[in-house]
This record gives C-alpha cells, structure tokens and sequence, in this order.
C-alpha cells in the first residue's frame, strides 16, 4: 500500500511538473509577442514624422499626421499592458484556474485589439507600414498556438489523472486541483 501510494504521488507531482513546464513555453512566446508590441508602439512615435516630410509643405509648427489612428494604438496599448499583467500572475500560479482564465480573456482581447488596428489602418501609408508588423505577429500567433495545445494535452493527462479512483485520494490528500489549459 505505502509503495502504491508513493508511485501514485509521483505520478501527479510528475504530471503537474509537466503542466508547469508547458506553461513555460507559452510563457517564452507570449513574452515575446508582448516585445514585439512594444517594438510596434516605440515605432508609432517615429512614423508620422516621416510621412509629414513627405508632403514637403508641411508646417513645422503642426504636428505630424500619425498614419494608424491613435485611440485604435492606445487601445492596443492598453491591451498589451493588460496581457502583461495577467501573464505575471499566471506566471507565479500556472496551475491556478482563475490566473489561467484571466490570461485567456487577456489574449483573447489583445486578438481583438490587434485586429482592429490592421484592419482600419486606412491612412496613407498605413497598409504598408503595417503589413511586416501582421507576418510577424502571425508568426507569434502560430507559435503560441502550438505552445497552447502542448498545454492543453498537459493539462488533460492531468486532470484525467487526478479523477482516477485511488489517485483521487492523494489528490485530495495533498491538496491537488485539476489544471486548466488556455
């Protein structure tokens, strides 16, 4: 019985190890995608001014034209910061149903945000300064999606594992909760 106990104990604390480290790797990506936001917002600053002086007349004391409207960036701003922040949380509890939810509806608002910029970038120039910043992000995107379903599948092995009979006692013995993917 001790040496059954002590297997199945393994068995869960291995099971969680490997949900923790697959949020790692979500983790890397998404702190990746958050720098590459913050690339995107440092080059706003910079991109009207050139498309100011290629209009040739354009006063001095005016300030230059952004070419993406500027409360679609500050919403993408803000829906960044927000990411950051519940990736913080999710990072110090990754086994934590409601930081793990809270993350979701963050990413999931941060596609929602990102959407809306390209798609009513309708300014001069506005496509085609975008348009590198779009593959990039798609290739974020692909990324963390595959980092997600390593998550999810951690996730199912286990929470199966915990409702098994005999190791569902150990489970509640020790205190251990199903996991949640993204």
């Amino acid at each position: 019985m001790l040496f059954w106990a002590l297997g199945a104990y393994n068995r869960l604390t291995r099971l969680r190890s490997s949900v923790v480290q697959a949020f790692g790797a979500v983790d890397a990506h998404l702190v990746r995608l958050i720098a590459l936001l913050g690339e995107f917002d440092a080059v706003q600053g910079h991109s009207a001014a050139p498309a100011a002086a290629a209009g040739g007349a354009a006063d001095s004391s005016e300030p230059p034209t952004p070419l993406l409207d500027p409360a679609k960036v500050a919403a993408l701003r803000g829906a960044t910061t927000q990411m950051g922040a519940s990736l913080a949380v999710a990072r110090s509890q990754p086994l934590q149903r409601d930081a793990l939810a809270a993350l979701t509806a963050a990413r999931s608002v941060l596609d929602a945000t990102w959407r809306s910029v390209v798609t009513e970038a309708d300014g001069p120039g506005a496509r085609e300064m975008v348009a590198p910043w779009s593959i990039r992000w798609e290739e974020h995107h692909a990324q963390i999606d595959l980092a997600v379903q390593v998550i999810n599948h951690a996730a199912e092995q286990h929470d199966a594992a915990i409702h098994q009979f005999p190791a569902r006692l150990l489970a509640w013995v020790f205190g251990f909760k199903a996991a949640k993917g993204l």
